[in-house]
């Protein structure tokens, strides 16, 4: 049964944080990667509502939420899960994050560790200095309004090499059309980095997922370096790696299936996945 997903606006000194909610159970919350919104989670929703609650939220400054009067933290977005869960009477809940999702989802588990059961880590890269400084070079080259519009095509062509549906491309495009204009990347870029460190605090069981296309994309942009996922298993120890074969930077999009039966398992086991 496809179980039905409504939307809803939570209220904050900051401004209204948009999310998506469905299901009933033990919880589930899902945090996107940037640029993008909760509408990334639009397939694998269903599938994780039919035994849990699951909720999934726009970041602020992202998707249909309010645009903060101040640069974000990855800290000031640990606080936002706070005030949601509160909001939704929510003591404990497991969370998956992915890319910079990924980032708050391990501050969060560090900050508030009473406050999280299990979480899942999602395309999680350790970076150089020379990692950093490409990228945000290429973010503050990519999130420019061009008076010609040739920023929409230029992001357009550059996605359809890997994203490969015309569909999908365009649901990406409205997502990152609503960020052009406002740095939300830049509390991102500069602060997910330091987040880091902080992995080695997290303690709950964690589940690490690796899109295997994803990391060769990274790579060749000159985004990332050969090896650097491995750092996850040394940082956490108790962690489990799952690559997902042919996974991209949209693979919860793509590759919900394989994602949504590996969560699941690790949701519904009492430990780690052996």
């Amino acid at each position: 049964m496809n179980q039905r997903i409504k939307r809803a606006f939570l209220d904050t000194e900051d401004g209204q944080i948009h999310y998506r909610i469905g299901g009933e159970g033990d919880s589930l919350l899902l945090l996107h990667r940037n640029p993008s919104s909760s509408n990334e989670f639009h397939e694998l929703m269903p599938i994780f509502a039919e035994k849990r609650r699951v909720i999934a939220m726009d970041l602020m400054g992202l998707g249909d939420s309010d645009k903060p009067p101040r640069m974000y933290s990855i800290s000031d977005y640990a606080k936002t899960v706070i005030l949601l869960l509160d909001e939704l009477g929510i003591k404990k809940t497991s969370i998956m994050g992915h890319h910079t999702g990924a980032y708050i989802a391990g501050e969060v588990a560090v900050a508030y560790p009473d406050r999280v059961k299990k979480i899942i880590l999602c395309n999680v890269d350790d970076f150089t200095v020379e990692d950093k400084a490409a990228i945000l070079k290429r973010y503050a080259e990519v999130f420019q309004i061009k008076a010609d519009g040739t920023h929409l095509v230029e992001r357009w062509s550059f996605r359809a090499a890997y994203v490969g549906s015309t569909e999908l491309n365009h649901r990406c495009m409205l997502d990152e059309a609503k960020c052009y204009g406002y740095p939300a990347y830049a509390p991102f870029a500069f602060t997910k980095f330091s987040t880091i460190e902080r992995f080695p605090f997290i303690k709950c069981p964690t589940l690490v997922l690796s899109g295997t296309e994803d990391i060769k994309g990274l790579i060749q942009l000159g985004l990332a370096q050969s090896g650097s996922r491995n750092f996850i298993t040394k940082v956490i120890p108790q962690a489990k790696v799952v690559d997902i074969e042919g996974g991209t930077f949209c693979m919860m999009n793509q590759k919900y299936e394989e994602i949504s039966r590996v969560v699941i398992i690790f949701l519904d086991s009492p430990g780690v996945l052996q």
